[in-house]
């Protein structure tokens, strides 16, 4: 598989125990979608490696315990710190129209309902309490906080979101 074809998910952060276990630190916004999943894909001195999970214990935080088939002892799994983590692009589920990857919106054009063509966006910063989605508009960053309600519609073949931003807000950026 190639880091083309794939998406970042997270990090090994740190040991989980001492039989081999990790905790994976997952960068996503909702990291209870990935409790199920069976394979994922270590970035391991440039080759997406393919690591069997054993079990996984969604953690607080965004974190997960984790265990891989084969790495049985600390020496193995110390070797996977600091190491990315992706899955393959076909293993996400498909989105209804008004949700999104936060790696696949990165350059959508933004449109409001209210004041219309606002920008594009640049990236998504996934705060546990306020998640924030960063638009550049004519070299100005408009930061959006990303609430139920706030995507009125994703369309992927135009690559561009329609949003109902608070009243207000984007004005506040632009004054």
């Amino acid at each position: 598989m190639d880091l083309k074809d794939s998406i970042y998910i997270g990090q090994i952060a740190k040991l989980h125990g001492y039989k081999g276990g990790v905790s994976l630190f997952l960068d996503v916004t909702h990291p209870e979608e990935y409790i199920d999943t069976e394979t994922l894909f270590v970035d391991v001195e440039g080759i997406l490696t393919p690591f069997f999970i054993e079990s996984f214990k969604l953690k607080n935080k965004g974190f997960a315990a984790v265990k891989f088939q084969g790495v049985d002892t600390e020496q193995n799994a110390r070797s996977l710190i600091k190491k990315k983590v992706y899955l393959p692009e076909t293993e996400l589920k498909e989105l209804d129209q008004s949700s999104f990857y936060d790696h696949e919106i990165i350059g959508y054009s933004i449109e409001d309902v209210v004041k219309g063509p606002i920008g594009k966006v640049t990236g998504v910063a996934d705060l546990k309490l306020n998640p924030l989605l960063i638009i550049d508009f004519n070299d100005k960053e408009i930061l959006l906080p990303l609430f139920d309600g706030l995507i009125v519609h994703v369309d992927r073949e135009s690559k561009q979101l329609k949003v109902n931003a608070p009243e207000g807000l984007i004005d506040l950026y632009l004054d």
